[in-house]
């Protein structure tokens, strides 16, 4: 294993640094598109039901189907992988993000309007800041999910460490069939494990004192 990782090193820390970026381009991408439909559900009540049963039947839905579906539109490659990725991510982040936004206290809102602010501050000076613990909430779930289905995702020659771990499942029974494997794995994990801790500096960094004491 040693000798397997010292002749690799370059390339498994490229492919680290590609598995994470993917992940984060596909997260922050999710998590923008996720408030914005919850800012729109929370105006229009009506569709949390809708939204709800979306997220539980895209949840149940097997990566691999997903997958299927979208190579015909976007073929082999990054797109596929970025599509896949991103509709799952959006998924934990918007439940969050509906939650949080209907959580704050109604008087905080009609507070906020009489002391003059318009929709747009109150979203962005009350509502979002106080959400935000729970949203984050979601964004650390979404993150760790994403890390798996971006291995998934090499079934497609997506970026990553998912590569190591089909290599290792091809050759099952090779000399470096379980070498492959395990780098992958433990790569992945390792990387899942630094964007958790950096997401908990995000939190730390974002959420205000007062919030998080509540």
């Amino acid at each position: 294993m040693g000798e397997f990782i010292a002749e690799r090193r370059r390339q498994i820390a490229f492919d680290m640094l590609q598995h994470a970026n993917l992940v984060f381009q596909c997260v922050l991408v999710a998590t923008i598109i996720a408030i914005a439909l919850a800012v729109l559900i929370n105006r229009v009540r009506a569709l949390e039901p809708v939204a709800n049963a979306v997220s539980a039947v895209g949840l149940t839905l097997p990566s691999f189907a997903l997958v299927g579906l979208l190579l015909p539109l976007s073929g082999l490659g990054t797109t596929t992988a970025f599509l896949c990725v991103v509709f799952y991510a959006v998924l934990p982040v918007l439940r969050n993000a509906v939650v949080g936004l209907a959580g704050v206290d109604r008087t905080l809102l009609e507070s906020a309007r009489g002391m003059g602010m318009g929709p747009v501050g109150v979203l962005l000076k009350v509502q979002l800041p106080l959400a935000w613990p729970v949203i984050l909430a979601g964004v650390r779930t979404s993150m760790q999910m994403s890390m798996g289905i971006a291995a998934i995702a090499a079934y497609v020659l997506g970026p990553g460490l998912g590569a190591y771990i089909w290599t290792g499942l091809v050759q099952t029974g090779g000399a470096n069939a379980l070498n492959y494997a395990v780098v992958g794995t433990v790569g992945i994990v390792i990387v899942a494990l630094v964007a958790d801790l950096l997401l908990l500096a995000l939190g730390r960094l974002t959420i205000s004192k007062g919030v998080r004491v509540a």
